[in-house]
């Protein structure tokens, strides 16, 4: 992480992000990360991820991590007051996020063209399940369900059966996928002074991420198997076991980094020439006779004596952490957020920046008489 350099790049744009749940959420976190004045709107009830559990301190692990240097307002866009409302505070915005579902901005007169006959510069970005067109359009779309819909759940897991990756993983690709996007709008509208209509779907996103099996798929019959802690198209590459029962993985790449296994930590430099050994692909057709011959030398060391080993070889190799070991890591970079009366800490944000980053997440409304004045007819 380096700390030098990025700042509060964004200060001075509006945002308005009619967000919910995870994809939304996160693309606006970093945009509030990057100085942007990020106001969420919710309704009454509130984002119906404030209420997915209680985990950090009484408050919903989601909404911490999704929501630092946010202002939140309750709005109802059914209400004509309220959308006179919002439509004042989109005149002076600079970008408007939302994921409802398709058409329901639109049927209510905020529809990108709309709103730029007062605001030429808005940039609209909508995140759907399926796009705004397609036999699946009109389908609600969460996380996991997209994993299913996309094949990923397919080569997830063991040989038993598929699984989901263990974090939102369609969401937060969604969502980076939208902040990329948006940074790149506000560089052509500084061009050419306009804004313009965004829209990612989820389902495009992950089958982007898809495309190594997708194109094992097309192209060679097959899609990758599902093969637990291991990768299903490089060996080895994988999880294996010390001689004190404990788990690590290594990763090699390539014949030379093959081959420098075999010289030194296995001691058996033969192995580079075994015509099943050669190449990535004979490793991986002969993985088990190659895993129990490394099984046999692992099962000689301690897992602590293992790892120094292949790092002096200079092998690529992790530990299989459970999340209570993450917490104790020493490269994990902590962040605390603020909400209520409780301070939490959490995983801070990957790109470093010169100054702290925003630690309030706002409770439901915090800033509605704040915002509405400010907003006044």
């Amino acid at each position: 992480m380096n700390a030098e350099g990025l700042g509060r790049e964004l200060e001075g744009l509006l945002v308005v992000s009619i967000e919910q749940a995870v994809a939304a959420p996160y693309c606006g976190l970093l945009l509030a990360d990057a100085g942007a004045r990020v106001i969420k709107v919710e309704r009454k009830e509130g984002d119906f991820a404030r209420a997915y559990d209680r985990a950090a301190k009484g408050h919903s692990a989601y909404f911490v991590w999704l929501n630092r240097g946010k202002e939140s307002i309750v709005l109802d866009i059914e209400d004509a007051t309220d959308q006179a409302l919002l439509q004042r505070i989109l005149r002076k915005a600079d970008v408007l996020i939302q994921n409802l579902a398709p058409g329901a901005l639109e049927k209510r007169g905020f529809s990108g063209e709309i709103l730029r006959q007062t605001n030429p510069g808005l940039i609209t970005c909508e995140i759907t399940g399926y796009g705004r067109t397609g036999p699946m359009a009109a389908m609600k779309a969460y996380d996991l369900l997209v994993q299913a819909e996309t094949g990923l759940c397919s080569i997830t897991g063991t040989p038993d059966g598929p699984a989901r990756v263990g974090v939102s993983v369609c969401d937060i690709a969604t969502g980076l996928t939208a902040f990329s996007a948006i940074l790149r709008a506000l560089l052509l509208r500084a061009k050419t002074g306009r804004g313009i209509d965004l829209s990612i779907a989820m389902f495009d996103v992950l089958a982007d991420w898809m495309n190594v099996p997708l194109l094992y798929q097309r192209y060679a019959g097959r899609a990758p198997q599902r093969i637990g802690v291991a990768h299903a198209t490089l060996a080895p590459y994988g999880l294996y076991k010390a001689g004190d029962g404990k788990a690590l993985l290594i990763a090699v790449q390539s014949n030379r980094e093959w081959l420098q296994l075999c010289q030194t930590v296995l001691a058996q430099p033969e192995l580079a020439d075994d015509p099943r050994f050669r190449t990535n692909e004979e490793r991986c057709a002969n993985r088990p006779a190659m895993d129990a011959i490394i099984d046999a030398v692992f099962a000689e060391y301690d897992r602590d004596a293992l790892i120094q080993a292949l790092i002096k070889a200079r092998i690529a190799c992790a530990r299989l952490s459970s999340v209570a070991d993450l917490e104790a890591h020493p490269h994990l970079a902590a962040q605390l957020a603020a909400i209520g009366d409780e301070t939490i800490a959490l995983a801070d944000l990957p790109v470093g920046r010169r100054a702290g980053r925003p630690q309030r997440v706002p409770t439901l409304g915090e800033d509605s008489a704040r915002v509405r004045s400010e907003f006044a007819g």
